[in-house]
C-alpha cells in the first residue's frame, strides 16, 4: 500500500491558516460549534450512575467478555475455559524474555503485536468510558483483569528503550498446522524492531495502549500505572525519534497486518499520552507541530487496526468539550481541536441513514459494509464512536451536530447503534428520546444487526442467541480437548463435517458479505474467523448501551 505521507512534520506557526477551502470552511464551523457548547455547557447535569439496566445488552456483554478468556497464552489463573490450558510457556526464553503472556489474535496461535495492542487501547478506552456500567454487571473485573493480561506481556515485549517486540510465532510454520495452543512444539522465533529496523506504527500504538490503560490502573494500582505510563513515553520517542513503517523493515509482515503509515498511530498515541501524563507537549504535537500533517482534517474515515485517525478525531472531540483547564490550551491548540472535532462530526454525519452526507457503503440489510474480510469491523467500530460521541453531545449540553443543513440528535447517533431491541422477541425501552418524531428502522441499527436482526436470522456473537456459528474458524474450539493430534494430524477436525466440540464464547466472527450472506464453515476464514479487536470494539459499544450512560470522567 501508499503510504499515508509520512515526512516528518515541523512547527509551521500559522501558515496552515493560509489554507482554503475545506479548512475556512471547518473552522467557520468549528467555532459555531464553540460558542454553542459554551453557552449550554454551564447549565447541564450529568447522571452520577447507570440508569436502568437493558438485560439483552447486559447478557450480551457477559457473552462477549469471555473471549479473551478462549485467548489467552501463557499459565492460565482461575481458568474458566474447560477446555482451554496452558500454552506459549517458553515465548521469548530464546531471547531471555518471558512472553508467555497476551493474547493470540484470531484463530491460529501467533502473537502479533499490532493488533494485541490496538485491542489493549480499546478495552482501556472502553472501560475508562463505561467502567461504571461494567461494575454493575460485575464485568468490571473482567475487563480489567483482560487488559492486564496484554499489558503484562507489553511490558516485558519492551526489554529497552529502543526494541519492542512485534510478534511471537512463525505464521508460515503456525499455519502448516492445525492443532491446539496447548499442543504446539514447532519453534516460536520473535521478531523485533529496532533503530536499525524502525517500526513506527506498531511501537506508537503501544506507546497508546499503556498509556491509555495507565489511566484504568491509576487509583488502584499506581506503582503498575507509573510503570505503564513510563514505557509509554519510551516508546514513543523512539517511534517518533526513529520513523519508518514496519512493513518496510520487515516486510513478512504485510502478508497479515500490513500498515498504509504511521501519522495516524503519532498522533493516536500522542492524544493518550496528553491524557495520561498532563504533559501539554503531547497536546502539541497533535495540535500545532503534526495536526496539519496527520490529523486528516475535512476527511472523514474508518476506524479499524491499521487507521487510527477516526479514533484521533473522537478522542480528542473529547478534549475539546470536557478539558478542565481550557485556559492552559492556547488558541492555535484550541481551533486545532475543533477541526479535529468537526472532522469526527462529518464522520458522525457519514453514519447516520437519513443524513444528507450518510455513507452508502451499506449492506440492503443495513450494515455498514466496506470489505469482504472481517467485514463486522467497521460496524462495530462505527456503533462504538456513535454510542461514545453520543454521550459526549449528551454530557457536554451540545444538542444537535448539523449534517449537509440538516440538524441530528444524540438520540440519532445512540439509535444508530441500538435503534428498537429485537433480540428474543422482546423490544426496548431504553433509546434515548428525541425532541421531534422518531422513526426507527431496523436498518439504522448496527448492534442489532450483530446479535440476529439480520437477513440470515444469525447472531454473529458466538455464545448468544439461538443461532450463532457453530463452524467457527478456530483451531482450538475445533479439536476436542482431550485430543493430542500431531501438527498435520489435527487438519481432519477442519475437514471434519461436525460442529465445533468447543464454543469460542464472545468470538464475534468475521461477518457477512455484501449481499448480507453468510456461510458458517470452518474453512471459511474470510467470514468465520474471529479476531480479539471485534470483541474488544463489541465490549466498548455493549457496556455504552447496556444502561444510560452517567456521563463521561475526567481521564486527569
Amino acid at each position: 500500500m501508499e503510504g499515508k505521507g509520512v515526512e516528518e512534520g515541523r512547527c509551521r506557526g500559522w501558515l496552515w491558516m493560509s489554507m482554503a477551502g475545506i479548512f475556512a470552511v471547518l473552522v467557520a464551523a468549528a467555532t459555531v460549534h464553540s460558542i454553542l457548547t459554551f453557552v449550554q455547557f454551564r447549565s447541564h447535569k450529568v447522571h452520577n450512575h447507570p440508569g436502568p439496566i437493558n438485560r439483552q445488552y447486559a447478557l450480551a456483554l457477559q457473552v462477549a467478555m469471555r473471549f479473551f478468556d478462549v485467548q489467552k497464552s501463557g499459565k492460565l489463573v482461575n481458568d474458566v475455559v474447560s477446555w482451554r490450558g496452558d500454552s506459549g510457556l517458553s515465548d521469548g526464553s530464546e531471547e531471555g524474555l518471558d512472553l508467555s503472556k497476551g493474547v493470540y489474535d484470531a484463530g491460529d496461535s501467533i502473537k502479533f503485536g499490532f493488533p494485541m495492542a490496538y485491542t489493549g487501547t480499546i478495552v482501556s478506552w472502553a472501560i475508562l468510558e463505561y467502567g461504571a456500567q461494567m461494575k454493575a454487571l460485575n464485568q468490571l473485573r473482567y475487563a480489567k483483569d483482560s487488559l492486564r493480561w496484554i499489558t503484562d506481556y507489553l511490558i516485558n515485549a519492551h526489554p529497552s528503550k529502543d526494541v519492542l517486540i512485534i510478534q511471537v510465532g512463525d505464521p508460515d510454520l503456525d499455519h502448516n498446522c492445525w492443532q491446539r495452543p496447548e499442543d504446539m512444539i514447532e519453534r516460536r522465533p520473535v521478531v523485533q524492531v529496532n533503530t536499525s529496523f524502525p517500526g513506527t506504527e506498531v511501537a506508537a500504538e503501544t506507546a497508546a495502549a499503556m498509556a491509555a490503560a495507565s489511566l484504568v490502573f491509576r487509583n488502584t494500582d499506581s506503582a503498575y500505572s507509573s510503570l505503564l505510563l513510563f514505557h509509554a513515553q519510551q516508546l514513543f520517542a523512539f517511534a517518533d525519534t526513529y520513523k519508518g513503517s514496519y512493513s518496510t523493515s520487515i516486510p513478512q509482515v504485510q502478508k497479515y497486518y500490513n500498515s498504509s503509515g504511521f501519522g495516524d498511530e503519532l498522533l493516536w498515541a500522542a492524544s493518550w499520552l496528553y491524557l495520561a501524563s498532563e504533559d501539554e507537549s503531547y497536546l502539541r504535537y497533535v495540535t500545532v507541530y503534526h495536526g496539519q500533517d496527520y490529523g486528516g482534517w475535512g476527511r472523514p474515515g474508518w476506524f479499524s487496526w491499521d487507521d487510527k485517525l477516526p479514533g484521533v478525531q473522537v478522542l480528542l472531540s473529547r478534549v475539546e468539550l470536557f478539558n478542565a483547564n481550557s485556559s492552559r490550551v492556547s488558541a492555535s491548540e484550541n481551533l486545532a481541536l475543533q477541526l479535529f472535532r468537526r472532522t469526527a462530526e462529518m464522520t458522525m454525519c457519514g453514519l447516520l441513514p437519513d443524513s444528507p452526507t450518510a455513507t452508502t457503503s451499506r449492506t440492503a440489510g443495513g450494515l455498514i459494509w466496506l470489505t469482504q474480510w472481517n467485514s463486522l469491523l467497521q460496524p462495530t467500530a462505527s456503533a462504538f464512536f456513535s454510542v461514545l460521541y453520543s454521550d459526549y453531545m449528551v454530557s457536554s449540553g451540545t444538542p444537535i451536530i448539523y449534517c449537509g443543513g440538516r440538524s441530528f440528535e444524540p438520540a440519532d447517533l445512540r439509535n444508530f447503534a441500538i435503534s428498537q431491541v429485537r433480540l428474543s422477541g422482546l423490544k426496548s425501552e431504553y433509546y434515548i428520546k428525541k425532541s421531534r418524531p422518531l422513526f426507527i428502522t431496523p436498518e439504522s441499527s448496527q448492534v442489532e444487526y450483530l446479535l440476529g436482526h439480520n437477513p440470515m436470522k444469525t447472531s454473529y456473537l458466538v455464545g448468544f442467541g439461538g443461532n450463532y456459528p457453530l463452524y467457527v474458524h478456530h483451531r482450538g474450539a475445533s479439536i476436542p480437548a482431550t485430543a493430542t493430534p500431531g501438527c498435520r494430524d489435527g487438519f481432519e477436525w477442519l475437514d471434519s463435517p461436525d460442529p465445533n466440540p468447543n464454543i469460542a464464547t464472545g468470538a464475534l466472527v468475521g461477518g457477512p458479505f455484501l449481499n448480507d450472506s453468510y456461510i458458517d464453515a470452518r474453512n471459511n476464514s474470510m467470514q468465520n474467523e474471529p479476531t480479539t479487536y471485534n470483541t474488544a470494539l463489541l465490549i466498548g459499544v455493549l457496556s455504552g448501551l447496556v444502561a444510560t450512560s452517567p456521563g463521561p470522567k475526567f481521564f486527569r
